[in-house]
């Protein structure tokens, strides 16, 4: 029997109040309000909010597994591999580009976590040694490399850090060495060496305070052709070209950065890592990133 109007308007009724009551029994939604912002980190907490931003990134899951399993030889080599790799198309860092840049910083973040930070002391005895300059964001440093871009006769070689602190345990020497040439007039890319000496300062597990002593222009070679002009092989070379030659072999023009009456320039550095064959150092205050790789020691 097919109900009738006034049935069919109270399950419309019924249905209606159901509908009301579990609304009104639903709890309210709460939409969620901006939380304040957190104070400024204090200057002590920048470098590790630094490391903890360019951490490797990698999900939840495997990240906590990597904080869990030791590192092996073969993951260390990987995560130097990998800056290498990146750093290796920047000529040192001068034609560098700003996302090159931010996958280096990162890279080198990657293996500044493997010489667990400041906790572990600097052993001077393996940074003793000559290290070759592969990548470097420090201003001052990419100008060199800038001149020899912009002056067509100038040629910056390769560029080292000289450490001399195997007996020490306070500090030690640190030589900057630059080999640079002028085109046709000297051997190429190493014609000449400017060399720029600092003691250096231990003063905590891993920064070291340089204070400049020296600025050197050494050990210059010049080319077959000048060689030829100044002394002829068709003629006998006299006397006086012999001096010529000698003086300009054993040539080493120096200036003092330091004196009675002045202070010498220095600098904070701070050596990130360091294994046998690589070194990493940032220089405190914006100066500036370097990475190093072990080489042959300096004649």
């Amino acid at each position: 029997m097919r109900g009738s109007g006034t049935d069919q308007d109270l399950g419309a009724f019924v249905h209606s109040s159901h509908r009301k009551m579990a609304l009104a029994a639903a709890p309210l939604r709460r939409f969620p309000t901006a939380s304040p912002r957190p104070p400024p980190s204090p200057p002590s907490q920048r470098y590790t909010l630094l490391r903890s931003r360019h951490s490797c990134r990698m999900p939840p899951l495997l990240l906590a597994a990597a904080a869990a399993a030791p590192l092996t030889a073969a993951d260390t080599e990987g995560r130097k591999h990998e800056l290498l790799r990146a750093v290796q198309e920047t000529q040192r860092g001068s034609v560098a580009s700003s996302d090159q840049r931010a996958a280096i910083e990162e890279a080198i973040v990657c293996v500044e976590e493997l010489g667990a930070g400041e906790g572990v002391p600097l052993d001077l005895a393996a940074l003793d040694g000559t290290w070759r300059l592969c990548y470097t964001s420090a201003s001052d440093v990419l100008m060199l490399f800038e001149a020899a871009e912009r002056l067509p006769l100038l040629q910056v070689g390769q560029v080292y850090q000289k450490f001399e602190c195997k007996d020490r345990s306070d500090g030690g020497i640190i030589r900057n060495v630059v080999r640079w040439s002028i085109e046709n007039l000297l051997e190429e890319q190493e014609g000449a060496t400017l060399m720029v000496s600092a003691k250096f300062d231990l003063l905590s597990k891993r920064n070291i305070f340089l204070q400049f002593e020296e600025v050197a222009v050494e050990n210059i070679k010049i080319s077959e052709q000048l060689q030829a002009l100044i002394a002829p092989a068709i003629l006998p070379r006299s006397f006086l070209t012999l001096q010529i030659l000698q003086f300009l072999r054993t040539f080493r023009a120096q200036v003092p950065l330091s004196g009675p009456e002045r202070r010498s320039p220095g600098g904070l550095y701070y050596l990130s890592y360091l294994d046998r064959d690589m070194l990493l150092g940032r220089s405190v205050g914006g100066g500036g990133v370097f990475v190093f790789t072990r080489a042959q020691p300096l004649l």
